[in-house]
């Protein structure tokens, strides 16, 4: 029997537990301490220009970035909300260089990893766009209490969960465990998240592409006649397709999970790996956009099937509509 709308999320997650036979309550503690974490982001966010949560700190990010106030706040939120919780064996941030481990005076031996892009898109927090929070969950598969590197390096078919928390005109939390995408819209004035969006499906065919046109100039070929194929008009394919690029990944991608579209940031002459990561954005978004009946390739490698080498690695991402995927994947071959 489906849920009904206005399902509190903290009920959702305890129907999903009952279903799994002799679940320990672990996944859904960890969950709910990452609804508390947002929340607290929430708060900040929702305060932005009243209080000194604005612009830059001074400091770099281990991915070169400058790093913006908001973003030390929400790295700080997250790990502080899960580090005593006894669900994780580690942490991994796109924040901090290496794997935060659970300080030894909290409990140990967590069953689970927590990688976690703690504010996406927050350089556009100053003019009020959207942001979000994007977290990635695996089982921890090393020996011994402590987490290690192994314990993140792992492909993203293999997350247990993924889901992003989405700061805009309302805060949204999106989520998955493999049965479904499900959205949960903040009612501030209860504090709690309920369900608004069941069972989210993403159109097979979209009618938006999303990309940085300012980067035109380094694509390859292949990139140059894939955005030239969706600006055509062809009636008969419905194109030409409207664009709209936002340059907040998290809200790029929400519009178009909900709406149908495309969302490309290749790899070009001055990013030849590609630029977003992985592991804290594009392999949990992959999960919920296959979930939602939608696909995603790193050039024309499903996203998900990826092996990782490294914490921070970069990738091009190709991410939404199933059939303009595939229409990516034969671009990005050579096919046309």
């Amino acid at each position: 029997m489906p849920e009904r709308l206005g399902t509190t999320l903290t009920k959702h997650i305890m129907e999903m537990q009952r279903r799994i036979p002799g679940a320990s309550g672990d996944f859904s503690g960890l969950l709910n301490e990452i609804i508390i974490a947002g929340k607290v982001i929430y708060r900040a966010v929702n305060k932005a220009g009243l209080v000194d949560v604005l612009g830059r700190t001074g400091e770099v990010n281990v991915q070169g970035e400058e790093v913006q106030k908001m973003d030390e706040f929400a790295d700080l939120t997250m790990y502080q909300k899960m580090d005593h919780t006894g669900y994780l064996c580690a942490m991994a941030s796109e924040e901090v260089e290496d794997i935060i481990q659970i300080p030894d005076k909290h409990p140990q031996g967590g069953k689970y990893t927590l990688a976690f892009d703690p504010l996406d898109g927050s350089s556009n927090i100053d003019v009020n766009v959207s942001i979000g929070t994007i977290f990635s969950i695996h089982k921890k598969i090393s020996k011994g209490p402590k987490g290690a590197l192994e314990d993140f390096l792992q492909p993203g078919k293999k997350q247990i969960c993924a889901g992003y928390i989405i700061y805009g005109s309302s805060t949204m939390l999106v989520y998955t465990t493999g049965l479904g995408v499900h959205g949960f819209t903040l009612d501030p004035s209860i504090g709690e998240f309920l369900l608004s969006h069941p069972n989210i499906k993403t159109p097979a065919q979209g009618s938006i592409y999303s990309i940085n046109e300012g980067n035109s100039y380094k694509w390859d070929d292949r990139v140059t006649k894939l955005v030239n194929y969706f600006k055509t008009p062809d009636k008969e394919s419905g194109r030409p397709y409207s664009g709209r690029y936002i340059g907040s990944l998290v809200a790029d991608f929400h519009r178009n999970l909900l709406k149908g579209g495309i969302f490309m940031y290749p790899a070009d002459a001055k990013t030849k790996a590609g630029k977003l990561r992985l592991l804290y954005e594009a392999a949990p978004l992959a999960l919920i956009c296959q979930e939602a009946g939608g696909a995603s390739i790193a050039d024309y490698e499903d996203i998900l099937e990826v092996e990782p080498t490294e914490l921070h690695q970069r990738v091009p991402l190709f991410i939404g509509s199933k059939n303009d995927v595939e229409k990516c994947r034969s671009f990005l071959k050579g096919e046309f």
